[in-house]
């Protein structure tokens, strides 16, 4: 019998949390293993030998390894272990995931990493100050800018790539949500398709969604004492 394939994570990392929702809600054999970012666990020699680029997520697949969620995710799928709603077969549907999943890289991704990095991130780590509140406002708009994309470009339909909820929507509502540790919340008025888009995928994928923002949101709780 074939071992399950073994999964790296921590659900502080975005990419982690949206790849973790996709296997849950996939519920095939994985083995859930953590690496507590907090505790620099990605940095150690030991985990050097599961990824050598020292980042989570990754999977170990036998004598296979691998990172990079794109990557992991299309491997995954193609041993079955994704629910082929989340990724789909069809040529047509997989590259409109894969166009999204592609896009937000220099998009969405970059612009909620900027914010997490320089307002919470590296100012609680003693890394940098505190940024000013011109600094804080530019990574809003930033972020802004690219939920506007959202808005105007790939939320013509329920979600991200049609009717139907796909890893290209974990992957992206994990970006924002990320935002939470700084008490970001996405303006209703300003971006209406993408408040209800989030509420849609939360709706879609609990009660996983909220175990997956559990740390966050008690760290933002913390930040508020």
């Amino acid at each position: 019998m074939s071992k399950s394939i073994r999964f790296y994570y921590d659900l502080l990392s975005p990419t982690s949390r949206g790849l973790w929702l996709a296997l849950k809600l996939g519920n095939k054999p994985i083995e859930y293993c953590p690496i507590a970012l907090r505790k620099l666990e990605q940095l150690t020699d030991e985990y050097k030998k599961i990824n050598r680029f020292q980042k989570v997520p990754a999977i170990v697949d036998g004598d296979f390894h691998l990172a990079e969620t794109i990557a992991i995710i299309r491997y995954l799928a193609d041993k079955g272990q994704l629910d082929e709603k989340l990724y789909p077969k069809s040529l047509e549907a997989r590259a409109r995931v894969d166009e999204f999943l592609e896009w937000q890289h220099l998009n969405i991704r970059l612009a909620c990493s900027m914010f997490f990095r320089d307002a919470w991130l590296f100012p609680i780590n003693g890394l940098a100050a505190k940024p000013k509140p011109e600094r804080i406002q530019e990574l809003i708009e930033g972020v802004e800018t690219n939920l506007g994309l959202l808005e105007l470009i790939w939320l013509e339909k329920d979600f991200l790539v049609g009717q139907q909820m796909t890893v290209a929507d974990l992957v992206g509502a994990s970006e924002i949500n990320q935002l939470k540790i700084f008490h970001y919340k996405v303006d209703e008025k300003k971006f209406p398709k993408v408040a209800k888009w989030l509420d849609r995928v939360r709706e879609a994928t609990n009660p996983y969604h909220d175990e997956g923002l559990a740390f966050i949101n008690m760290k933002a709780k913390q930040a508020k004492l």
